[in-house]
């Protein structure tokens, strides 16, 4: 099976391609930026350059994205033509080339303000079925791109599923009080409780997703590591966090 990769000279992209690579996959990665695992260097804003790709490509996977710490760089403009207008470009696309499987690489930003609970709740607890409430322009961005695949699946039967997942990028935390109060390692390692999830799973996520796209038909998926709490901790989160990691984590 032939697939394309966007943003395949980014963290996530480059581990597609190896993955892939490994499973037998004939990948084609797509990227703004050269690399060794990037085939063609164009934008996915650029619809020409989206119909070149996808030339013999039988699946999609689309993690080409401006995310998170791009907030602070980037402005809204360039958010709306590389998240929107950009898995647009490749919808349509996918769509003439008949492709099998669209597995769109979104994310648990989309939640937004429904990750803080109201003063005096018990913590939140987040899972497919809670109500996105971005946040910022980041959010707005990957949850449009989600409703776009959503509806090309309506309304052209494109199998699609799209992988909310948790934080995984490498760059240092983008909240300035976040980064002065720990290291980034202490800050990486606390998010694994909540949100954030090792590389591997990601890339192993996607390959399942290409695998079973086409008898699901449409469905978004948290894409997580495993939380140690249970529905019974959100009480005591909220008021004494550390409390509870010591008695699940005695010592």
């Amino acid at each position: 099976m032939r697939v394309l990769v966007t943003g395949s000279s980014g963290h996530l992209g480059e581990a597609l391609v190896r993955v892939l690579g490994g499973e037998g996959f004939d990948v084609v990665g797509l990227d703004i930026l050269p690399s060794p695992h990037t085939d063609m260097v164009g934008s996915i804003e650029d619809r020409d350059v989206v119909h070149a790709a996808m030339a013999g490509v039988e699946a999609v996977l689309h993690s080409a994205t401006l995310h998170k710490p791009h907030v602070g760089t980037h402005s809204r403009r360039h958010f709306v033509a590389t998240n929107v207008a950009g898995t647009l470009n490749l919808l349509e696309e996918a769509v003439e080339a008949e492709v099998a499987a669209f597995v769109f690489t979104s994310t648990t930003s989309v939640y937004g303000r429904a990750l803080t609970p109201a003063p005096g709740a018990p913590a939140t607890w987040i899972d497919e079925a809670t109500a996105p409430i971005p946040r910022n322009i980041y959010g707005v961005t990957k949850k449009a791109a989600e409703d776009l695949v959503e509806l090309f699946q309506f309304q052209h039967g494109l199998p699609s599923l799209v992988l909310r997942t948790s934080r995984f990028f490498p760059e240092p935390d983008d909240q300035a009080e976040t980064r002065e109060a720990f290291t980034d390692a202490n800050v990486k390692v606390n998010e694994l409780l909540y949100r954030r999830v090792d590389l591997q799973d990601v890339a192993d996520a996607h390959l399942a997703a290409l695998r079973r796209c086409g008898s699901v038909g449409f469905e978004r998926l948290v894409i997580s590591a495993t939380t140690p709490f249970q529905r019974g901790d959100l009480a005591e989160l909220a008021t004494d966090a550390p409390a509870v990691l010591r008695r699940l984590y005695p010592g």
